[in-house]
């Protein structure tokens, strides 16, 4: 399964004219792009660092380190005022998206300092080390008219506000590396009649650069045919470990559903997927009936194992929910329940496996008589999304052969749910729960979408600029 080695670019830009007239002028701007080595690198990524480039010839090199290290992005960080020919080099050869860092040492030049030095010699050099923004102009003219995407940072240069836009362009370049080095597994078929679901597999390849593995139920049989007594014990230490087990959960189901959850991880392994698609039925009395009837165990500690799998064959949903995933901040498969107009929220949740990791305390694992619109009947999971903020995000495919993200964030919080034995909870939207509705149906999502902990749709908006799709934010 993919866990890619995520490899930033970094360079600097300065006019090598300067260096012999101001004194100190060089070091210290040196010092200013080693703090910002730094602060990246303590985000465990590898940087790779060119160095201060003030010439033509040491743009083509950074260029050719740039192409030969395979970067993800680059990030450009403006010390001084600098000639954009030692810039357009850098970025045309590496291919890759670029973000110009227009950060400033300090919020503003002490003029009493500034104005008393000694000389005019001394009043240019300082005026040069805080000049970042006149480069700025000059290098979105020059990507513009080469057509060089390229995204923009301004800022303090230690400042929380550049340095929370940048960390959402580190984690955008990851997720969106992550995606592209990933297999997703497709098993089974579309819950029948669902049309919003239905998705092209080519279309979406081509944005996130995902593989598609086609897996067999006659695959998953055949490992479950195969799983030892000593697996299922295992399993149900694992499920004890993970679970708040109801009483009601009979021995027998427990086996049945640890058999199948031992043979799920082995699929994932044998195939080496890093999320899914699933859904089956299979003939009344079948033992592939008796497979997705104990499914929803093993897919819930696949999704706190962080390999999402999706209900109802949902790959659009599978997507939203890795790309959650990827962020840290969970992804769970919902849908509209209810909306409670006297308290202005909305109840949203699904059956089938949830994600734990974004659980309001321990998940339960309880027995239904009835799946809820789906045959059979097994363990279920039951649970609700910790209150504070959260994301909802889903994947559109349009007429027109695009993609695009649809994201909305709101508060997850306490009050009555419906306790039928699986995932729902309480989210309140600033827009109000009717306009929230309203807004995200007319977007034109499938019924569902993967909700997530934490406030994440900047993060969200970067990655669809690097991935050259558009994010539609409702709220």
């Amino acid at each position: 399964m993919s866990d890619p080695q995520l490899k930033i670019g970094l360079f600097g830009i300065g006019l090598d004219t300067y260096w012999p007239q101001f004194k100190g002028l060089h070091d210290r701007l040196v010092g200013y792009q080693t703090y910002i080595h730094q602060r990246l690198e303590g985000q465990g990524m590898s940087v790779v660092d060119a160095g201060l480039v003030d010439t033509v010839e040491k743009a083509r090199q950074a260029a050719r380190m740039f192409a030969e290290a395979r970067v993800e992005i680059l990030f450009l960080y403006v010390s001084t005022y600098a000639l954009s020919s030692t810039v357009l080099p850098v970025v045309q050869q590496a291919k890759v998206p670029v973000v110009v860092l227009n950060l400033q040492p300090v919020s503003k030049i002490d003029y009493n300092a500034f104005n008393a030095l000694q000389s005019r010699e001394e009043m240019t050099g300082e005026w040069l080390a805080h000049c970042q923004a006149c480069s700025a102009p000059e290098i979105a003219g020059v990507f513009k008219r080469a057509g060089i995407e390229y995204h923009l940072v301004t800022g303090v240069l230690d400042g929380a506000d550049a340095w929370r836009e940048i960390e959402a362009w580190v984690d955008a370049a990851r997720v969106k590396a992550v995606l592209r080095d990933s297999s997703i597994g497709l098993m089974g078929h579309y819950y029948g009649g669902m049309m919003d679901v239905y998705s092209d597999y080519t279309q979406l390849a081509s944005v996130f650069g995902t593989h598609f593995a086609i897996v067999e139920m006659d695959q998953l049989k055949a490992l479950r045919d195969a799983v030892s007594q000593d697996d299922i014990h295992a399993m149900r230490q694992r499920f004890a470990e993970a679970f708040d087990v109801s009483e009601e959960c009979s021995p027998a189901e427990l086996d049945r559903a640890a058999r199948t959850s031992s043979a799920l991880f082995k699929l994932v392994e044998k195939h080496r997927l890093d999320f899914m698609a699933y859904y089956y039925e299979g003939t009344p009395g079948s033992e592939h009936e008796d497979i997705v009837t104990s499914i929803i165990a093993g897919n819930t500690l696949l999704n706190a194992s962080h390999i999402p799998a999706a209900g109802e064959f949902e790959v659009k949903n599978a997507f939203a929910m890795k790309i959650m995933d990827s962020f840290g901040a969970g992804g769970s498969f919902s849908e509209l329940y209810v909306m409670d107009f006297d308290d202005d929220i909305v109840l949203l949740g699904h059956d089938g496996p949830g994600h734990p990791g974004i659980a309001a305390g321990k998940v339960q694992l309880v027995p239904l008589r009835v799946y809820h619109g789906k045959p059979g009947k097994g363990l279920s999971i039951q649970m609700s999304v910790k209150n504070g903020p959260v994301t909802l995000l889903s994947v559109l495919q349009e007429r027109d052969g695009s993609v695009r993200l649809l994201v909305a964030e709101g508060q997850s919080e306490p009050g009555p749910i419906l306790q039928i034995g699986n995932t729902n909870s309480r989210y309140r939207f600033s827009i109000g729960a009717k306009r929230f509705v309203n807004d995200w149906s007319k977007a034109g999502p499938s019924h569902h979408c993967a909700i997530g902990v934490g406030h994440i749709a900047e993060k969200i908006e970067r990655l669809g600029e690097l991935l050259g799709v558009e994010v539609v934010r409702v709220c």
